[in-house]
């Protein structure tokens, strides 16, 4: 999905490619746009965020630093409380385990002997340790599945923290492969991170302490085993665990080498699967304007496109899996035979009861468990290390983006020591080392109402972005009033999942404002229909019209109340009437709010005090200060005036065709 501005309050595309048509920096009678190669003579290399980093690096360094930070500052207690209590229960099923193997022996010599009184007597203390490890298996899971809610609580809020400090949501979009689709590295990479670092972690801590339990048993009870080869006779103390570990070794070293490719692959999947749900959610939310184009059948094609690479990387990835099952599944079916084949040369010689072989063959059965673990979660273990690789990568990018933002040059942005807004020898590049505005300096006061007017696509919106503290590539120095007293107006306002309430709240609590408040903004913006809706839960984004959402921005405005209001094409979807109204709102109820606009509808002049308009030329961009227009005494008679004007003269024209 499209980067979540959370200053600008609305979803951002990725900034414009640098265009012929240069923007400039406001001014008083300056010209502040050089020509092209004086332009690049002193302009550094622009920001190239392009850092696609290389899927290698070490997996153990990923998940200590990752881990570091979800149990930093005490936060990880609770995590590290489950950890400690699931250990207690392996610790306790692995004494049940042993203590079910000795059972094996003693049931089993009952029936070779025949003993109906020995054999009930170790089915009663069969139920008994079946009981207690079925206790604790049950423990086992439920603090197992604690423990995937508790990791991914704290990843993804360690995540949001990064993805939302401000601007970094606008800014990550420059950081290439590594920051893409935060959307699924917050919902599904979390997901599968937290559970599947629960389950290995705790199945491997199992097959451990497992591993060292039985390979005493095995040694103990497997002795010594002597073979002769060649007239010379060659004793193997403890020759069942070195069967065990050669068997393991092999099945280990197999599928490793023919399952290392489902790293990749998984990795690959997850990408493809990624942009396909990009990709539908853009159809989504514009299908309307697809439907107005008739555009379906592209689309279709569009997306039919990202089906076939999902489908592509899914069929590579079957291929893999299948020939990873030639060695996971023939070396299941082996482990059934193996450890009877070992065991038989002491069974056939009688150094081994028949109960004597089964506990053996238990033993090794569990030690085979253990250290098969490899073997037989190597797809999971593929698809858990694909997770942690994309979750270390967009964390680390989310890190990198400051250090990539200095490296390359950034706006020096600091309080202006008065409250009011100032450039200072401002530069601003675009991501192909064009310059969009150079060396401007300029001051707008508290009161002023400045309109920056331009031809569209020069790329003035790249100036509001730099005031919003979004674009902070470039040179020189934007002071600030209080960042508690700006507010930003988009041309498409920010609306908010849930009520119409939390709309005009936005960024506030919903319960900040009273509903008197609110309803007197609703019925001052024109919206007094959506008066009795605003507890109803709806997209109010698909609800409302682009020019009834620009009337909720203006009613969230005279809710805040800010002394310094910054817009982008704000009106833009609104009628002269309309955009009258709303502008008369920094001549009545917010009159003193300082104003800073963008835009080149017809009309907006008059409501500004100061006028900036940009015009391209041979040499370079100038920006010219055009004088303050004559104001009328109020916006709706100057409106209406115009009005009557207009109507005036198309009724003469009229009159003089018919005469």
């Amino acid at each position: 999905m499209p980067d979540f501005d959370p200053k600008l309050g609305k979803q951002m595309p990725p900034p414009p490619a640098a265009a012929s048509n240069q923007d400039v920096g406001p001014g008083q009678d300056t010209t502040l746009a050089k020509e092209a190669d004086h332009a690049g003579a002193h302009q550094p290399e622009p920001h190239k965020l392009d850092t696609t980093p290389e899927m290698t690096p070490s997996i153990g360094r990923e998940l200590f630093v990752l881990f570091r930070d979800m149990v930093r500052k005490r936060k990880g207690w609770p995590m590290t409380r489950l950890a400690i209590a699931i250990l207690v229960v392996l610790i306790g099923n692995m004494v049940g385990q042993v203590r079910l193997n000795q059972w094996n022996g003693a049931f089993f010599d009952a029936v070779e002997k025949r003993n109906a009184s020995a054999f009930f007597e170790q089915l009663l203390v069969f139920v008994v340790i079946v009981a207690a490890l079925l206790a604790l298996v049950v423990a086992q899971t439920w603090l197992q599945e604690r423990l995937k809610i508790r990791l991914r609580q704290r990843l993804t809020q360690i995540l949001l923290d990064l993805w939302l400090k401000p601007n970094h949501a606008y800014q990550l979009g420059f950081m290439g492969e590594a920051a893409r689709q935060p959307d699924q590295r917050l919902q599904e990479d979390c997901r599968l991170f937290s559970e599947l670092s629960t389950e290995l972690g705790v199945g491997m801590l199992q097959a451990f302490l497992l591993l060292v339990s039985f390979i005493g048993v095995l040694w103990t009870l497997s002795g010594a085993t002597t073979f002769v080869i060649g007239g010379d006779e060659i004793t193997i103390p403890g020759y069942m665990v070195w069967v065990a570990i050669g068997y393991a070794g092999i099945g280990s070293g197999l599928t490793w080498l023919v399952g290392r490719p489902l790293i990749r692959l998984n990795t690959l999947r997850y990408a493809r699967e990624a942009d396909l749900r990009f990709a539908l959610v853009r159809v989504n939310e514009s299908a309307e304007s697809v439907s107005l184009y008739n555009g379906e059948d592209d689309e279709r094609r569009n997306l039919d496109g990202f089906v076939e690479a999902v489908l592509k990387a899914t069929r590579r990835l079957s291929g893999a899996l299948a020939r990873l099952t030639w060695i996971t599944s023939g070396y299941g079916w082996l482990a059934i035979v193996v450890p009877i084949l070992a065991a038989a040369p002491g069974y056939f010689s009688g150094r081994l009861s028949f109960g004597g072989m089964m506990m053996v063959v238990g033993a090794f059965n569990q030690v085979q468990a253990a250290l098969r673990y490899f073997v037989d979660n190597f797809p999971k273990i593929a698809d858990w290390r694909s997770a942690v690789l994309r979750v270390a990568t967009f964390r680390q990018a989310a890190i990198d983006l400051e250090e990539a933002t200095d490296e390359n040059g950034k706006i020096d942005i600091q309080p202006h020591p008065k409250g009011w807004l100032s450039f200072e020898g401002l530069s601003i590049a675009l991501s192909d080392g064009s310059i969009l505005i150079e060396d401007a300096t300029a001051e707008i006061r508290p009161g002023e109402r400045v309109l920056i007017m331009g031809e569209s696509g020069a790329g003035k919106s790249t100036l509001f972005r730099a005031i919003a503290e979004l674009w902070p590539w470039g040179a020189g120095t934007i002071r600030l009033p209080p960042g508690h007293e700006m507010m930003f107006l988009p041309q498409r306002p920010y609306l908010p999942l849930g009520t119409l309430r939390a709309a005009l709240s936005y960024p506030a609590s919903p319960d900040t404002f009273d509903d008197a408040a609110i309803r007197a903004a609703l019925e001052r913006c024109g919206l007094g229909e959506f008066v009795d809706t605003l507890d109803r839960d709806e997209r109010w984004d698909k609800t409302m019209s682009l020019g009834q959402q620009q009337r909720v921005a203006f009613a969230r405005v005279l809710l805040h109340k800010p002394r310094w209001v910054f817009m982008d094409e704000a009106t833009s979807a609104l009628d002269e009437e309309n955009q009258a109204s709303m502008l008369s709102l920094f001549e009545n109820e917010l009159n003193g709010a300082t104003v800073m606009s963008i835009g080149h509808r017809p009309g907006l002049e008059e409501f500004h005090t100061r006028t900036l308009h940009i015009r391209k030329t041979e040499e370079g961009a100038i920006l010219l200060a055009k004088p303050r227009p004559r104001r009328a005494e109020h916006p709706q008679r100057r409106w209406i005036g115009s009005l009557r004007k207009r109507l005036g003269s198309t009724h003469r024209v009229h009159a003089r065709s018919e005469g």
